[in-house]
């Protein structure tokens, strides 16, 4: 097994708490327990009992179609994952959420260095370099759908599109850019996946949208 991820305190101090689509809780005799936060009530779930399982889980939805962005709103539902330790809870949280625990704890700490979405495509080199061409409008629109938290993305956004300042789209509302705010839309109290620069997802999404301009 890999060595534990160091989650900040916050994600495993009070119980239940929810990250994204996942609720963790104490288990009843001790230990910790994942799940969807869609299956809290629902009995007959599928259990593990290994955090190396959350590897699989997150990898398809529903559907079995598989998931490239683990921070997109379609986790699987249908299980139940419990371990003893808090390292091991620590760790299913990275492989369902990957790099997002770092990206909290420096945040947290008022470190959190971001990346505009100009900048980001500045720096592409090979068959992504077209990506820097898209223009205003289609940048607006393709950040407005692919980064919307329904059905697109439930991280919260931090970066901006250029150095001015702008937003990354005028198609988002306020609270994609708001940490305190639960982007699964279920307002409850969750804490946040947050977004420090644009990711290759979008990037090659970007080049798409350039390529068929053309």
């Amino acid at each position: 097994m890999a060595p534990p991820v160091e989650v900040p305190i916050a994600w495993l101090g009070v119980f239940p708490c929810c990250v994204g689509e996942i609720r963790i809780a104490r288990g009843t005799h001790g230990g910790f327990t994942l799940g969807h936060r869609d299956d809290t009530s629902h009995e007959g779930l599928e259990i593990h009992r290994d955090p190396e399982a959350a590897i699989e889980l997150a990898r398809y939805d529903n559907a079995g179609r598989y998931r490239p962005l683990k921070t997109a709103p379609n986790l699987r539902h249908g299980w139940l994952l419990m371990v003893d330790l808090v390292e091991q809870a620590q760790l299913a949280l990275e492989h369902f959420y990957p790099g997002r625990a770092a990206v909290y704890g420096v945040w947290s700490k008022r470190e959190l260095r971001t990346t505009a979405l100009r900048e980001t495509l500045a720096r592409q080199t090979g068959m992504y370099r077209v990506a820097a061409q898209i223009s205003e409008e289609e940048a607006d629109e393709l950040v407005g759908n692919f980064c919307r938290s329904g059905g697109g993305c439930l991280r919260t956004i931090l970066w901006k599109r250029d150095a001015a300042g702008t937003s990354p789209s005028t198609l988002l509302p306020d609270v994609k850019y708001d940490p305190k705010f639960d982007q699964t839309g279920r307002g409850e109290s969750a804490l946040p996946l947050l977004c420090q620069e644009p990711c290759n997802l979008l990037v090659a999404e970007a080049r798409k949208v350039v390529k068929a301009a053309k």
